[in-house]
């Protein structure tokens, strides 16, 4: 029997392992961009600048530390039959994008068809924050946040928005303040029944 070739595109590439410098090397680093900046990190304001720059990178990018999966783990199981769709929207978030470094901040939207229970609301909010505080796309971010709840959830239909505002279109380049960018992706119920994704926008939209 031949053996099956998968398409190119269809294969994850495989992670190589990243090796963090140490933080004196992100601090030089730090100095090497304030110097190509056209500024002198000598001088009193800057003098503790990349240490600053250093530690909020910790804050910023914490979420490569974490595993979103962990925070679904607990699941309740007696919701005395609740079997309908679960919503929490507006969950805040600040993310940088991966091209340009810069942030991009919005709200995401989740709802759920629960299976065989439901997960803390809050978990659903620091699954967002899991991804968020990584370098993203916000495609991607959407893609992640789904599969994560999937995996876990097993749930019978998944609902994913996210809106928001991207510095890189908004301080540079074209320079257009205001624009928002939409994604979306739907699993289950919602993605073979258009009217559970009408369900959705309407809850989404209606009670504003």
């Amino acid at each position: 029997m031949d053996a099956v070739v998968k398409p190119l595109h269809s294969i994850k590439p495989a992670h190589v392992p990243v090796i963090r410098p140490s933080r004196e090397e992100a601090e030089e680093a730090v100095r090497v961009l304030l110097r190509w900046a056209g500024d002198d990190p000598s001088r009193e304001g800057l003098l503790d600048t990349p240490k600053r720059v250093t530690k909020a990178y910790g804050e910023l990018f914490g979420g490569y530390r974490e595993d979103a999966r962990e925070h679904l783990e607990r699941v309740f199981e007696e919701v005395e039959g609740y079997d309908d769709m679960v919503l929490v929207r507006d969950i805040t978030f600040a993310s940088h994008c991966e091209h340009h470094m810069v942030p991009f901040v919005g709200k995401a939207h989740i709802a759920y068809y629960p299976a065989e229970g439901v997960v803390g609301l809050s978990k659903l909010a620091r699954v967002v924050e899991t991804y968020a505080r990584r370098l993203q796309t916000q495609e991607t971010m959407t893609a992640q946040i789904t599969e994560a709840i999937d995996s876990v959830l097993k749930p019978r239909g998944i609902a994913v928005m996210i809106e928001a505002e991207h510095m890189c279109m908004s301080m540079r380049g074209i320079q257009k303040q205001g624009a928002s960018t939409v994604t979306s992706q739907f699993t289950g119920v919602f993605r073979d029944d258009p009217t559970e994704q009408v369900r959705f926008y309407t809850l989404l939209r209606g009670f504003r």
